[in-house]
């Protein structure tokens, strides 16, 4: 698979996961958060079954091939939960346009992380990166520029959301991917529901009202986009992943208007075309790495 279509694959990730956004603020009008993201990643993990049968590699002993997956999928898994609960936390003390833009400094966190493990990050890369952090500041950060408690909370998530891309990004080329992001569902799915038990009040009445949401959560949030994120991030470095992934925000934004009625203003406009901006422009070397081998084997 080519570095173009990794992208584009990841780009689908990025609308799938942007509209699970809407479909989670309705869910959670019936359900709790760690209840919502058991469930979820429950059905997520139910619907990876089939194709765990389906995509089997009948030349592979299955044992060794699920053995191989199993730690990496525990830890991958761990690690979304992880990032997922410091994102709930932060969202107790401070705003929820804040909390998306201090969450998608993952894409920044990312090409720096790589730094210090022998991960080259281009220039193009790092520009994509800029534009794309001041197009979330314009898309997200609407009041108060003010630190609170929960933007801490927010940073400290994003350097877990960016440990898990570097995650995904190191084993995807090392184990069965539709293993590995089963275990990976699995793991977070157990461990949510854990903190659920324990926190919230489970009730199948309100688990019913918001079946919606919950089947597209689990089915298209997690069974699909991040089996299509391990896939995508195979050939895909993961700076450029994690700029191509925060577009998220941008699909969020238009889903909220398309589908629920939200609004967008002129900034929100302008965030978004810088967020595509930089998407745009970090694609740039590996646009030029493409057209090069492609040359290289024509001639």
């Amino acid at each position: 698979m080519s570095v173009v279509k990794s992208n584009l694959i990841l780009l689908l990730v990025a609308a799938i996961w942007g509209l699970a956004f809407v479909a989670q603020r309705v869910g959670m009008e019936y359900v709790g958060p760690f209840t919502f993201n058991g469930v979820r990643f429950l059905l997520g993990g139910i619907s990876l079954l089939p194709l765990l049968f389906i995509f089997r590699d009948k030349n592979q002993s299955q044992a060794k091939s699920f053995k191989d997956a199993l730690l990496p999928g525990i830890l991958a898994g761990t690690v979304l939960f992880i990032a997922a609960s410091l994102q709930q936390i932060g969202l107790i003390t401070t705003t929820a346009g804040k909390a998306a833009f201090v969450t998608s400094l993952y894409l920044v966190l990312v090409p720096i992380v790589g730094m210090f493990i022998g991960h080259k990050t281009s220039a193009s890369t790092w520009l994509g990166c800029l534009l794309a952090v001041v197009g979330l500041y314009f898309l997200c950060v609407k009041d108060t520029a003010n630190i609170q408690p929960g933007d801490l909370w927010e940073l400290l998530g994003a350097l877990f959301w960016a440990f898990h891309i570097l995650v995904i990004g190191y084993f995807s080329r090392r184990v069965d991917v539709l293993k590995l992001s089963w275990f990976q569902t699995i793991t977070c799915s157990l461990l949510s529901l854990i903190v659920a038990v324990l926190t919230e009040t489970i009730a199948l009445q309100t688990l019913l009202a918001a079946a919606v949401p919950l089947l597209y959560g689990g089915v298209c949030s997690v069974g699909i986009a991040y089996t299509l994120q391990v896939v995508g991030q195979r050939n895909a470095p993961p700076a450029a992943a994690a700029i191509i992934m925060s577009m998220e925000t941008v699909f969020a934004v238009i889903g909220g208007f398309l589908l629920i009625g939200e609004t967008m203003d002129l900034v929100e406009i302008l965030g978004c075309a810088l967020m595509l901006s930089g998407m745009l422009v970090s694609q740039i070397q590996d646009l030029r790495t493409a057209r090069a081998q492609s040359c290289q084997n024509s001639c």
